[in-house]
Order: structure tokens, then C-alpha cells, then sequence
């Protein structure tokens, strides 16, 4: 982390991104914030990855929402 010291996704993978958020949210709930299908029509880790990886809008959104989280998530502990 001495690279970046104030990118918190420095060192996150992707897979570990859409993992907390599925865990965080919920599937339907991260599709309603999110709106892909990926999200919305039977959602798995492994499909998500595949359209996120090739979609740079989409996982631009979905990098966002997990930093939404961690901010609450900070907010919640503090």
C-alpha cells in the first residue's frame, strides 16, 4: 500500500469488490442501485466479473458503490 496510500481500491480485487457488495446489499438490492443485468437476471460472482471486466462504465458504478460502502461502513464505526 506505500504506492498509493490514498486510493482505497489500490490492492482490491475485483472479485473482492463484487463479493462484499452481493454480501452488503443483496443481489436485488444491488441491481436496483446499480442497473445491470448482471445485477438483476440470475446474478452470480463469475458473470458479474466477466461484464464488469469488459464494461469500464459499469464497473466505474460499481467501484463507486463500494467505496459508498466503506464510507458508511466508516461512518457506522465511528
Amino acid at each position: 500500500m506505500a504506492d498509493q496510500p490514498n486510493n482505497p481500491l489500490h490492492g482490491v480485487t475485483l472479485e473482492k469488490i463484487v463479493t462484499e457488495l452481493a454480501a452488503h446489499y443483496g443481489w436485488p438490492a444491488l441491481g436496483e442501485k446499480v442497473a445491470i443485468r448482471c445485477f438483476t437476471h440470475d446474478p452470480s460472482v463469475s458473470s458479474s466479473l466477466k461484464f464488469l471486466r469488459r464494461t469500464p462504465w459499469a464497473r466505474a458504478k460499481v467501484e463507486s458503490l463500494y467505496l459508498l460502502m466503506l464510507r458508511e461502513r466508516a461512518r457506522a464505526g465511528a
